[in-house]
């Protein structure tokens, strides 16, 4: 289209799809569990299996109580070694994008956190880890993204362990509790915005009992990243407006795994044209208490912005005018510090509102179309 292309831009209907999962928070129990079971931890074998699951290798049923924190306080499943757990469900709706929000356990007291685990399906595969500290409880809940479907197609989600644990009878293996499902379509462009998902409504379905946020790891690809449409470097942490302080709408991305760390996105506009990035930045009220960082690109054109804050809610508005250099022109907000709040957990930065708009709301064509237009009528009158 004369050079610019025009996107579409995903409308956040969020079809929320527990119900595709068969016992996503193991609260079914196996039917030959004991009732007056001594140990948190039982090992699972062929004739003690987990309802709408099947599993491989050392797989153990959970039960939370004073040793042993669940994000639920119920029960889950800890994946030992070679330890592997899946399900099939089947696809609904045309052309959709499937969402998997998750929660991963430390194995108990005193772990040390070198056991991964791997999350895949058929056009997707993440690792992920307890490496790091994003949140007051000891437990992370993570978003990944599955991959697109038509109805009816068979899905096969496989959950398994990555660790270099020798010790098969350690309790010191990840567990996984509280499994969703949510699926998003694409639809048309709304309000004159240029990037897709500009206000980060579109994202992984947020727990209803976690007031942590949600982690996204890094996606070297928009079409694989839990942020459709944008890519991930380092870790992000996906807030909702319930827990944090959020400047529009329900969702917006905090920044917390330190320098060069952030999200981008990238667009094809008219090369020498006009245009401005207008967004939001400030501090997400979670008691990060310091200066903050951001680098911004906008196009071929870089600036700086430093947040002032005493860790209390803040939002300040920013616009970044730039020309269209050719080829991609990439739009990003990188973190430019390392930050961590006092009770020693990573924080950063928030970006919300992310609007592209051709200078003057006009595109240069449509200008030049107006202009001979005028002309004609002029000469014709």
């Amino acid at each position: 289209m004369h050079g610019e292309m025009f996107f579409l831009q995903l409308l956040f209907i969020g079809l929320t799809s527990a119900d595709l999962l068969q016992n996503p928070d193991f609260e079914s129990p196996p039917p030959k569990l004991a009732a007056n079971f001594s140990t948190p931890f039982v090992l699972l074998n062929e004739n003690n299996t987990i309802p709408g699951w099947t599993f491989e290798g050392t797989v153990r049923y959970v039960t939370a109580n004073q040793v042993v924190k669940l994000p639920d306080n119920g029960h889950a499943i800890q994946l030992g070694q070679d330890g592997k757990i899946n399900q099939t469900f089947i696809a609904t709706g045309d052309n959709m994008n499937y969402l998997l929000t998750f929660t991963l356990v430390p194995g108990g007291q005193n772990c040390s956190a070198n056991a991964d685990v791997v999350v895949s399906a058929p056009d997707s595969r993440g690792v992920f880890s307890l490496k790091q500290h994003y949140g007051k409880e000891s437990w992370e809940s993570y978003g990944h993204y599955l991959g697109r479907w038509d109805r009816g197609e068979p899905i096969n989600l496989v959950i398994e362990s990555l660790t270099t644990e020798s010790d098969a009878n350690s309790t010191c293996w990840p567990m996984i509790d509280m499994l969703f499902l949510k699926t998003d379509p694409a639809l048309a462009q709304a309000d004159g915005n240029l990037l897709l998902n500009g206000g980060f409504e579109v994202g992984p379905d947020f727990l209803s009992n976690s007031t942590e946020g949600i982690l996204l790891e890094s996606a070297p690809s928009p079409v694989q990243s839990a942020l459709l449409q944008w890519t991930v470097i380092g870790t992000v942490k996906y807030i909702d407006s319930k827990h944090f302080f959020v400047p529009e709408g329900n969702a917006a991305i905090e920044i917390v795994s330190g320098v060069s760390t952030g999200i981008q996105i990238d667009v094809m506009l008219t090369e020498g044209s006009s245009y401005y990035v207008n967004f939001t930045a400030g501090h997400a009220g979670d008691g990060c208490d310091r200066k903050l960082m951001v680098r911004v690109q906008a196009g071929p054109v870089v600036r700086n912005i430093t947040l002032e804050s005493s860790g209390t809610r803040s939002a300040v508005k920013y616009s970044v005018p730039f020309k269209a250099g050719s080829g991609p022109n990439p739009i990003s907000f990188l973190s430019g510090s390392t930050n961590q709040t006092k009770d020693g957990v990573f924080c950063g930065p928030i970006i919300d509102e992310v609007v592209l708009r051709a200078s003057h709301g006009l595109k240069p064509q449509l200008k030049l179309e107006i202009l001979i237009y005028v002309l004609v009528l002029a000469v014709v009158l």
